[in-house]
């Protein structure tokens, strides 16, 4: 009887620890190998609870004898294994609940034939990574340990900075789709299907050019030899991509990616800018350096068109590391750059600081001094009235249209977008105009000013404030569907362009319906456009120059610009009164004055 007892007291044992194992496999997603934790055992960790992995010979024998075992000791046995598995369930539980959403970095997968848990991020595997998370309070204590000395590693440091670009920059290939406007002609069609065919995931750049194809189907069907030119004008002359690799403060590597599309020489050197932003890609380059190509075409000014810039983000950077970026960003950019060759202005993410850095490692590499970059403080080089003129042309377009319609600036409500130097440039000329601004705005909300700027309103855009003009001046496609319909809804009669493109087609299509007038960005940025060329003639001494004479320069330059473009369009047939003969006739004035100087110069 004694043998038999103590049969059955190993018995329980055995089955003890059975039970145990699988009420935590049970729970278990994140298996472990076999010698990597000598609390386990080889055998597989997943299974249901209650059900044994013995053979059948094995699970008869121990059937028998816990029959022929007390209905007592039966129901203790039970009493004590059930609770023990509820607990441990519960405990497991609670431990996934609360480190579930601290640490999502692990998946199992098979390595050497044994189930290994590797980081999602940076893909390795290793004895503190094989850790098993479910144990007891120890090995808990041990793998969170293990945790946050992988987490703070620099090489999942750096994996996680890589993953999340790699997120914002795939954002628009998967979310945003490329809208597609019906074209009249089987001509401006074939290209435009052409540009979809080549470059299927720059989306911001296939609309662009859908724009301009719109524009010019009338253009195409008076000539067709105007098709071949523009299949040829659509294609970049040169796109640069290449890596930026800088040091931060805290002595840790990270790379980022440059870009410069010197898009169109055909007039002269390419002048345009550099943007800083997280977003940056080929795409984006692409689309600015084409808008800024039929702007340059657009004025008096000879001038090709370029754009570019880097998906660092200068927000929450040291000015070392800005400096050290910059330095490291002109270490490859300098080869393309000179005053016959590309001229580089600001943008986005890009101001006097970082333009000066670029100078100062661009002449450090080049031996020699050349003072062709747009923006930097007027010691060194661009002009004391540079940061005005953009900003300065906006309001002054506006009133040129208004003149049109017999109205004034005055008492009208403005809404303003963006927060740099455009939109605050705005504010200050629409002030002594008599314009009323109620908005300006930056990407977490607007300010709104009923009566002076007393209100805020977080995660918003202004658009659906009551106004009689609208001033978008933050960034490309910033002006949805919705936006559109809210503008309308408001009152809007006028859109005045300070960024380039910032309407999606969509809201376009709305305003358009609405009869609500675009002044796009190739019109209202000429200002800009004519002061960057006058820096590059030693005859004009700008820092002289009054501000009255500079004022009544940029707006003979605007007044010059909607002359030309309104001429344009109603040569081929859009009237004046048409809410599009801006767009039209800007676009088509600008593709004339490329494709003629294409054909001089035997570029057809």
């Amino acid at each position: 009887m004694n043998s038999t007892m103590d049969e059955i007291s190993l018995l329980r044992q055995a089955q003890r620890h059975q039970l145990v194992v699988r009420g935590i496999g049970e729970e278990i997603d994140l298996e472990i190998g076999p010698g990597d934790d000598p609390s386990f055992s080889a055998a597989a960790l997943v299974g249901v609870p209650g059900t044994d992995s013995v053979g059948p010979e094995e699970h008869e024998d121990q059937k028998n004898l816990l029959l022929s075992s007390s209905e007592v000791d039966q129901q203790d046995m039970e009493m004590s294994t059930m609770p023990q598995l509820k607990k441990k369930k519960k405990v497991v539980k609670k431990w996934r609940e609360e480190w579930a959403d601290t640490y999502k970095w692990a998946y199992v997968a098979e390595h050497d034939n044994t189930n290994r848990i590797f980081c999602s991020v940076c893909k390795e595997y290793g004895r503190k990574h094989r850790r098993n998370p479910y144990g007891n309070e120890g090995s808990r204590n041990m793998q969170m340990s293990a945790l946050e000395e992988h987490n703070n590693s620099l090489l999942h440091k750096e994996a996680v900075r890589l993953q999340m670009a790699s997120k914002e920059k795939a954002q628009p290939v998967v979310e945003t789709p490329i809208y597609v406007k019906a074209l009249l002609s089987k001509t401006a069609g074939s290209i435009l299907e052409a540009v979809l065919k080549r470059d299927p995931h720059e989306v911001e750049f296939v609309q662009s050019v859908q724009e301009v194809v719109h524009s010019l189907e009338p253009v195409l069907a008076k000539n067709s030899q105007y098709m071949h030119i523009l299949e040829r004008m659509i294609e970049p002359e040169r796109c640069v991509v290449f890596r930026v690799p800088w040091v931060d403060d805290r002595g840790e590597m990270h790379v980022n990616r440059g870009f410069r599309v010197q898009f169109s020489q055909v007039l002269g050197p390419c002048r345009g800018g550099l943007r800083f932003h997280p977003s940056m890609n080929l795409s984006i380059s692409k689309f600015l350096a084409f808008e800024q190509t039929l702007k340059n075409a657009l004025s008096m000014h000879k001038l090709g068109g370029a754009g570019g810039g880097s998906d660092f983000d200068p927000k929450g950077k040291s000015e070392s590391e800005i400096m050290r970026f910059c330095q490291s960003f002109m270490d490859e950019l300098y080869r393309y750059l000179g005053s016959d060759q590309d001229l580089p202005a600001e943008d986005v993410g890009v101001g006097p600081r970082e333009m000066g850095y670029l100078f100062g490692q661009y002449k450090r590499l080049s031996g020699h001094f050349q003072g062709s970059f747009t923006g930097p403080k007027i010691f060194w080089s661009g002009s004391s009235l540079r940061t005005e003129a953009t900003g300065y042309g906006l309001v002054f377009f506006a009133r040129l249209i208004l003149a049109e319609m017999n109205k004034e600036l005055k008492g009208l409500r403005c809404a303003v977008s963006g927060s740099g130097k455009i939109a605050m440039q705005v504010l200050e000329k629409l002030l002594p105009c008599g314009a009323i601004p109620i908005t300006i705005s930056d990407s977490k909300g607007y300010l709104l000013d009923e009566e002076g700027f007393d209100y805020y309103v977080e995660d918003r855009k202004p658009w659906n404030e009551r106004c009689d003009v609208a001033f978008p001046c933050a960034s490309q496609n910033e002006i949805d569907q919705s936006d559109g319909l809210s503008l309308v809804t408001s009152g809007c009669r006028i859109v005045i362009e300070g960024a380039n493109m910032p309407c999606t087609p969509q809201a376009v299509d709305v305003l358009r319906k609405a009869k609500v007038l675009i002044a796009p960005a190739k019109i209202t940025g000429a200002g800009g456009v004519a002061v960057g060329e006058l820096e590059l003639n030693h005859e004009y001494n700008l820092m002289q120059w009054s501000v009255e004479d500079f004022e009544n320069k940029i707006h003979d330059t605007m007044k010059q610009t909607y002359e030309r473009s309104i001429k344009a369009a109603c040569e081929y047939g859009i009237l004046k009164d048409n809410p599009e003969a801006l767009v039209h006739g800007a676009n088509i004035s600008a593709f004339l004055n490329l494709a003629q100087a294409m054909i001089d110069q035997g570029c057809v």
